[in-house]
């Protein structure tokens, strides 16, 4: 074991297989008809169609000619290179702690066992509103603000410009997805005047246990929907529906990866799955990875859509307040837990 902190180390079940699986099959699918000015309607049902299937069938997909311009992920990505290689004390002038989650971390647990990686945390709409803690008769709010580090100095901006792209994209797919469950197009719109949207800034170092540790452990994302940029080393690991396994997506150039998060599959009332995932580390390259987070505004109160629910298709899930959730789900992040975190199967009927 050498030096390596054994909380890192995995259960043995968890661990990654020597053998990697690489996915066959997850839709591969392009946007172009959304982003012509004189879209088609038969191709943007289409389009709609496929994400429906792709949502279901997979809970991920992949999207090409999505109309993010290749600048702005190319500046955010060397950015981060920038950041990363910074000295940790540099680093840690912008650590992100319980008060304030949004900075630099490199502590992070996911189900209770530390992540091989390093992150910087930003929220896209500034300030951001959410609840002063978990407990539910507290009605306090509290509003947070991103800790923009000194070096890089082009950092700021770059996250910012970036950030404006993911939401633009963001909307479109939430258009698609409406209407892929034969809802009005902008029926999702609401949900996201307000945000607590966030980005983040993934850096993954070479990992001399790869075999025992993750990037980042097994878990579903708790929000709307997840825009992923991954470099070409990959690592990104899907449990495929059909089987449990789990199956790498391999990185496809200039492509954005797509995965509906728990709020999606309590709106659908789960016509739409949100899926588990993780992250293998590597023997010898570093990887980085930059993930938008879409989440809806603090109040809102997630529950299945009422055109979704009859009487052969009764409520899945109880309501539940976001904003809650939300910030009793970061309490993990930073101290273990002795009970399982929250889940949306805790408000299942």
């Amino acid at each position: 074991m050498g030096e390596v902190d054994p909380s890192f180390i995995q259960d043995l079940e968890h661990r990654p297989k020597p053998q990697t699986i690489e996915a066959e099959g997850i839709p591969l699918i392009d946007l172009s008809p959304i982003n012509s000015p004189d879209s088609d309607p038969n191709a943007v049902a289409s389009l709609a169609a496929e994400i429906g299937s792709a949502s279901k069938n997979w809970g991920f997909f992949q999207v090409t000619n999505h109309g993010v311009p290749l600048k702005f992920r190319e500046k955010i990505h060397l950015a981060s290179r920038k950041f990363f290689a910074l000295p940790k004390e540099e680093k840690k002038k912008v650590l992100r702690d319980e008060v304030n989650p949004y900075g630099y971390y490199d502590t992070e647990h996911t189900k209770n066992v530390r992540d091989w990686k390093e992150v910087f945390d930003f929220t896209v709409q500034e300030p951001m509103v959410i609840p002063a803690s978990h407990e539910p008769d507290d009605q306090e709010l509290k509003e947070l603000t991103n800790q923009w580090p000194e070096y890089p100095p082009e950092m700021r901006e770059a996250c910012e410009e970036y950030a404006a792209e993911m939401q633009k994209l963001a909307f479109k797919l939430m258009e698609l997805i409406a209407l892929s469950l034969g809802l009005p197009r902008n029926r999702f719109h609401g949900f996201f005047k307000e945000q607590t949207t966030f980005i983040r800034l993934n850096y993954y170092p070479p990992c001399p246990i790869a075999d025992l540790a993750l990037g980042v452990g097994r878990h579903k994302d708790a929000g709307a929907l997840t825009i992923l940029w991954q470099d070409e080393v990959g690592g990104l690991q899907v449990k495929r529906k059909t089987d449990g396994e789990w199956v790498l997506v391999k990185p496809t150039p200039d492509a954005y990866i797509i995965n509906v998060g728990d709020i999606i599959q309590v709106w659908s009332n789960e016509e739409y799955e949100s899926v588990e995932h993780r992250v293998q580390v590597n023997s010898e390259k570093e990887r980085f990875s930059i993930p938008f987070f879409f989440n809806p505004a603090h109040d809102t109160l997630v529950e299945p859509l009422e055109e979704l629910v009859n009487e052969q298709n009764p409520a899945k899930y109880k309501a539940y307040n976001w904003g809650k959730f939300f910030t009793n789900r970061k309490r993990s992040n930073y101290k273990k837990l002795e009970v399982e975190n929250i889940q949306i199967h805790h408000f299942k009927n």
